[in-house]
């Protein structure tokens, strides 16, 4: 069987990120027959098509989808060894950080703190829910995934977890809320709290230690973005329940206070990466800093 042309693979990957055949052939200086020509080559190699028509619209098929993934890869790959390879007469490297967007922001400044300020690094950080921040990683689009849940992994998906930090959970609120001495569960019969969302591994502790608390709190707002819990507890409308480096800075300025850390619950914090044949040498430093190596 003759190899893939790969000159037809460019074209088709240049036309399904535009979503445009006319755009497409502008843009590469070809004329829309001579453009369509290389893609049907394509389909006919593949023996499947790879677009479909609707109205003035031009959608991927379920195959066209595929190679799409198998393309940016290719090209992601193509990009990423070239970079590589000439990195010894650059002045300056990318490096390409993807963040859950509801993670804390103060625990991403810790992680990233090694490469902070340096002059010959390119920084970039992009931000998203997992399964996109995984796919972009799995095109090398991204060097590295920060999350708060180990993501899975298959032969076909082979993520390395790197397991970085622990980090207790406490009801958080403002100086008033917790003042005197009470237990756990009167501060939790007496006040309204704000809560991460049903589907975070905080909350389902909070809920097993309420029920063993035999306590019933009022929720006052469900949240996904710690950043919002932040917020929310600054407003001082109830206690936030979640590590108190989301909001040291508020701690440092006795804005709001730290009570009682609970038992049994913790944050973990994981960076994802994928084995790569020329890894990006900066991620490295950012696992092995001591920082990390301490747990943050």
């Amino acid at each position: 069987m003759a190899s893939l042309n790969y000159n037809h693979l460019r074209y088709f990957w240049a036309v399904a990120h535009d979503g445009n055949l006319t755009r497409t052939a502008e843009r590469l200086n070809l004329t829309q027959s001579a453009l369509s020509v290389q893609i049907r080559k394509l389909e006919a190699w593949l023996g499947h098509s790879l677009f479909e028509r609707r109205g003035r619209q031009l959608l991927l098929t379920e195959a066209g989808q595929i190679a799409l993934d198998h393309a940016d890869a290719i090209f992601a790959t193509g990009d990423e060894l070239l970079g590589t390879l000439r990195q010894s007469g650059m002045r300056r490297q990318a490096l390409r950080v993807g963040s859950l967007a509801t993670l804390s922001r103060n625990f991403q400044m810790e992680f990233l703190s090694p490469v902070l300020g340096r002059t010959d690094i390119d920084l970039i950080l992009r931000s998203g829910s997992a399964d996109e921040l995984l796919r972009a990683l799995t095109a090398i689009n991204l060097d590295v995934v920060l999350l708060n849940q180990a993501p899975s992994s298959d032969a076909l998906t082979p993520f390395v977890t790197h397991r970085l930090a622990e980090r207790s959970v406490s009801l958080v609120g403002t100086p008033e809320r917790l003042s005197g001495k009470a237990s756990i569960a009167e501060r939790l019969r007496r006040h309204p709290v704000i809560l991460p969302t049903l589907d975070s591994s905080v909350r389902l502790g909070f809920d097993a230690l309420a029920d063993r608390l035999n306590v019933r709190p009022q929720v006052v707002a469900e949240v996904e973005d710690m950043a919002m819990m932040r917020l929310l507890a600054r407003e001082d409308i109830g206690l936030a329940v979640l590590p108190p480096i989301v909001v040291k800075d508020e701690i440092a300025g006795r804005v709001l206070v730290e009570g009682d850390r609970l038992p049994g619950i913790a944050e973990t914090f994981y960076a994802v990466t994928i084995a790569r044949r020329f890894p990006n040498p900066l991620v490295r430093l950012l696992l092995e800093a001591p920082a990390v190596a301490s747990g943050i």
